[in-house]
């Protein structure tokens, strides 16, 4: 006796007209981009969560600001629900605006942008994180560059035979910079007659007891690292 045939079975049904998926289509890849970055901001959000009070998980790092540049120090910081940042320079706290900016970038990134940089922005700048099951709080500096220059130079001088002679220019830069003087392009040899001081902003050259023969062309400079100025002065004993 024959056995029969197994039976076939039956066709998969082709899926009703608009719901196939071609995995090669730019739209669906975007879509699976999405999903997939959604799923690893909830996953984020979750270990933030779970995680309780504030934390700082990478500090804050010093850095170093160029004259007329911007800076920006960043750290990542754990904490939920959403904190409270603060960020303060010496103590003093920094309102958001055009020169400094908080920026927040997901998920758990925070950053302070200071814009414009000048030497008064040197200092210790500092983050306070708070949310209602703590605080906490990190800092570093800003150390500033600014090339070496001279704001204000001397000024042409009439002196009297014996009368004391100064010269005084500001100056400024960071690294602090060289100070020289020159007279008619030579270098002055100090002594007890003829000096010059340094200050932080300030430079002043003295002549004491001045004679027709200190009367030429005086010359201050500066140099640091990132740059060199000059200026100049004549000077008119009698």
């Amino acid at each position: 006796m024959s056995k029969a045939a197994p039976a076939k079975k039956p066709a998969a049904a082709a899926p009703p007209p608009g719901c196939t998926l071609d995995i090669n289509d730019p739209q669906v890849q975007k879509a699976a981009i999405r999903i997939q970055a959604s799923y690893r901001g909830h996953r984020s959000r979750k270990e933030l969560r779970e995680k309780g009070p504030p934390r700082v998980l990478e500090p804050l790092k010093d850095v170093v600001l160029i004259e007329g540049s911007a800076a920006k120090l960043t750290c990542r910081i754990s904490a939920f629900p959403d904190p409270f940042i603060r960020w303060s320079k010496d103590g003093k706290e920094l309102r958001d605006g055009p020169k400094y900016r908080y920026i927040f970038e997901d998920p758990d990134v925070v950053a302070l942008v200071v814009r414009d940089g000048e030497l008064a922005d040197l200092g210790q700048y500092s983050i306070n994180v708070t949310n209602p099951f703590g605080q906490c709080s990190d800092s570093a500096r800003i150390l500033v560059e600014v090339p070496a220059k001279i704001q204000k130079g001397p000024d042409n001088t009439k002196a009297r035979k014996g009368t004391t002679v100064t010269l005084s220019a500001e100056i400024m830069g960071e690294p602090a910079p060289d100070v020289g003087w020159t007279k008619d392009g030579k270098d002055i040899e100090e002594d007890d007659r003829v000096y010059f001081e340094i200050g932080s902003t300030t430079t002043t050259l003295t002549i004491r007891r001045a004679t027709p023969q200190d009367s030429g062309k005086y010359e201050v400079y500066v140099e640091n690292s990132l740059g060199m100025d000059q200026s100049f002065a004549r000077v008119d004993v009698a």
